[in-house]
């Protein structure tokens, strides 16, 4: 008797676990949890193949699916512009290695929007055993084995810096994705925020001032290139 008790609370607990792994994914600044997998590039052991790199992850829900596909030959279209931001891309979901492959091969025939046929230069990795997914939370709670559509930005320093989640019906932007990639930088190279509706070469915003008396020091430094539209809301234009 004893022993089937603990047997019974040794898998609730396992259940709990697993169940806790799906809903709690990792935090924003947290360290992004590293894994070993299979892809359509080889095997690749993340982080450690992409030091001193950003990385964006894009979760999809299958292979052979309309919105997906679109997202994946989008991606590719502007692959050379995240390479020019020193960011590697890499796409998982639960579908199997040969499922990848032999998807890449058909969307590598497919003209999207008239950006011409393009080779898709970043690992599909292939997740079958859900360990990813589970580390990073974003199992669909439906269906228990499909990604949801999500994104992770990842800075050289393996932290998490933003993710965004979407419904299966919506494809994902990749200028947004792009975007924020820029913005997420620029925080980092001159210690600023960035507004909303901000556009690379657009002013950016200081941190505010502590106190009404550091605003009004604020005020003695003032030019076109440092200006208020409150005590709290100061911006800059960047030199570049």
């Amino acid at each position: 008797m004893n022993k089937t008790l603990l047997i019974l609370q040794i898998l609730c607990l396992s259940i709990f676990n697993n169940f806790a792994q799906v809903l709690n994914g990792p935090l924003v600044r947290g360290n992004a949890p590293a894994f070993t997998a299979e892809s359509t590039s080889g095997k690749i052991h993340f982080p450690d193949d992409y030091f001193a790199k950003w990385t964006i992850l894009f979760f999809h829900p299958a292979d052979f699916t309309p919105v997906c596909t679109s997202e994946i030959l989008s991606l590719a279209g502007a692959q050379e512009e995240f390479k020019k931001l020193n960011t590697k891309l890499v796409v998982l979901s639960t579908d199997g290695l040969n499922s990848h492959i032999e998807w890449v091969k058909s969307m590598e025939t497919i003209d999207y929007k008239g950006q011409g046929l393009v080779k898709i230069a970043f690992p599909l990795v292939s997740d079958g055993d859900l360990n990813i997914s589970r580390k990073y939370g974003v199992l669909q709670s439906d269906t228990g084995r499909k990604d949801i559509r999500a994104v992770f930005f990842i800075d050289p320093e393996n932290q998490i810096r933003a993710m965004f989640y979407y419904p299966n019906s919506v494809g994902r932007n990749i200028e947004e994705i792009k975007r924020t990639l820029i913005a997420l930088q620029t925080e980092d190279e001159y210690n600023v925020l960035t507004p909303a509706n901000w556009n690379p070469g657009d002013d950016v915003l200081i941190h505010s001032p502590s106190s009404i008396a550091e605003s009004e020091k604020l005020k003695s430094k003032a030019s076109d290139k440092l200006y208020q539209l409150s005590w709290y809301m100061w911006f800059k234009k960047l030199k570049r």
